[in-house]
């Protein structure tokens, strides 16, 4: 079969759920063929790696390392898949990769100009992906809405591979959005119609909209996108809002997508959904509800950490139970009277540390079931030595570079480091379990694999002392010197750990770490 491509666009607004939308698709795809993601963005990083999560959102981390778009966490919950960092473009990594390229003398003889060299480039990696992938069919986002001056190259290179390609192998999907103003009460598409204009003014004539709006669209307003857009009425389509972001892949097959796909890019489509549909309504028939404690320093912002509120979602279709998330601000004061578990999240600095280790103290004396991810197992463990190893004013070189009790440190490796873009421990890292430990049964193998993101780490010259005074160490790195894990022993659930395993979290295949929480709840 020739390989096919997918073009998400978006316009009218930012943050309309793209990403989401083009997961969908591939969900409805992923159950016939090979799906492959690509986000192109248009800032000038290389990657989001050194953004504050308060202004870009959470940052992503992939099995090799990649520093990648929050969307991405989306797509590997939603298709299944392991992706890879080169399926993530920026503005910043095309000009570095178009610099590098020019000062090896690829371009020489020749003005390097933004079209077409920099256009090819961008239409050359996605054809790359698609190849090196094997993939059936390679899905492209790209981000931010029609219009924007750091779109137009990559606009470019999409109506270049469609000439590349052929036609009938690329589809465009583009996302918009339908207000129903209050006071009027009806659906107004006058800004769909001018967005569907302005992209067809660039190049690219959608043969699918998906009209994001509060309600089922109506059939004019229906009709009339269809007829300012020049498609067919079966092919606009409705991205209600909904309660449950997993609920959209079976909202657009309702509305009979994968058919649309088949015809459209004449490939046959056979969508199983029954797994996926019965989590779903098995979350919905839940009656129990629990209250989980998120105590970051990044509350303002939840999609800071949407990977933790994914993760627990997951959990609530396969424990049948409802989660209502708390966010706890560890720089103000706060109240734990009402949850029944606490997660203390990654991070970074030494804002917000004492509160964070507040409410670790709170949990360990008084059972409150406990998960500390990345600088929450630091936190843990300087909790448990100040209070239980008697070691006062152990602390974090992060956080205090002259305490006396250094029992969190910079890993060895990143003590020349000067670049703080990708430079952490990243990616995939393999632990060793301890048998009989808590974490052991959750996982159910002495090996594990989970992903990294940190500078600092449990300082090996305390690991007799901590383990001395009661604390597990039940998970460490193959040759013995990183702690990747840690609980307690007679405590209903007090585990940490270095990684990050709601970033591998998904509906069908939950974190083992997280549904320990929730059934300790």
């Amino acid at each position: 079969m020739q390989r096919k491509y997918i073009v998400v666009t978006g316009g009218v607004l930012s943050g309309l759920g793209k990403g989401i939308a083009m997961a969908s698709i591939g969900n409805i795809l992923s159950s016939s063929y090979k799906v492959v993601p690509i986000k192109c963005d248009g800032y000038l990083n290389v990657d989001p790696g050194t953004m504050n999560p308060t202004e870009h959102g959470e940052v992503f981390v992939l099995d090799d390392g990649g520093e990648v778009d929050m969307d991405f966490g989306h797509y590997e919950r939603f298709l299944g898949v392991t992706c890879k960092f080169d399926w993530n473009l920026t503005m910043g990594r095309v000009f570095d990769e178009i610099r590098k390229k020019e000062r090896k003398g690829d371009y020489l003889g020749h003005t390097v100009q933004m079209i077409p060299h920099v256009s090819n480039f961008i239409r050359d990696h996605f054809l790359k992906v698609g190849e090196e992938s094997k993939a059936d069919v390679v899905m492209i986002e790209v981000g931010g809405t029609i219009g924007d001056m750091e779109n137009e190259l990559y606009l470019d290179a999409i109506r270049s591979l469609a000439r590349k390609v052929g036609r009938e192998n690329i589809l465009f999907v583009h996302l918009t959005y339908v207000p129903i103003p209050h006071g009027v009460d009806e659906q107004k598409s006058k800004p769909t119609q001018q967005n569907i204009n302005l992209l067809r003014q660039k190049g690219i004539d959608p043969d699918i909209v998906i009209a994001r709006c509060s309600e089922m669209l109506t059939e004019k307003v229906r009709s009339k996108i269809a007829k300012f857009g020049n498609l067919d009425f079966d092919k606009v389509l409705t991205g209600i809002d909904v309660d449950d972001v997993y609920k959209i892949p079976l909202s657009f097959e309702e509305q009979g997508l994968s058919q649309l796909l088949a015809r459209s890019l004449n490939m046959p489509i056979n969508v199983d959904l029954r797994e996926w549909k019965c989590l779903i309504e098995k979350r919905e028939a839940a009656t129990k509800e629990i209250v989980i404690g998120i105590a970051g320093k990044y509350t303002s912002l939840e999609d800071s950490y949407a990977s933790i509120v994914e993760a627990l979602k997951h959990c609530e279709a396969n424990c049948g139970v409802r989660i209502k998330v708390k966010w706890i601000d560890t720089e103000k004061d706060f109240d734990l009277s009402d949850v029944d578990g606490v997660i203390v999240p990654g991070g970074f600095g030494s804002r917000g540390t004492e509160g964070k280790i507040d409410v670790i103290s709170y949990c360990r004396e008084r059972g409150v079931p406990f998960l500390g991810i990345c600088y929450g197992l630091q936190m843990a463990v300087i909790e448990f030595a100040r209070n239980v190893c008697g070691l006062e004013n152990a602390n974090s070189t992060e956080v205090d570079g002259d305490c006396v009790h250094p029992v969190v440190d910079i890993l060895e490796d990143q003590k020349d480091v000067e670049n703080k873009g990708g430079t952490m421990r990243l990616g995939a890292c393999t632990a060793y379990i301890k048998k009989g430990s808590k974490v052991f049964s959750l996982y159910g193998s002495e090996e594990v694999s989970e992903r990294h993101r940190h500078r600092y780490e449990v300082n090996p010259e305390y690991h007799e002392a901590l383990e001395g005074k009661g604390l597990v160490l039940s998970g460490v790195s193959p040759d013995g010197t990183l702690v990747e894990f840690v609980e307690l022993e007679n405590h209903p659930y007090f585990v940490a750990t270095q990684a990050h395993p709601e970033l591998k979290s998904s509906l069908l295949k939950p974190a083992p770490l997280f549904m320990g929480l929730v059934s300790a709840c």
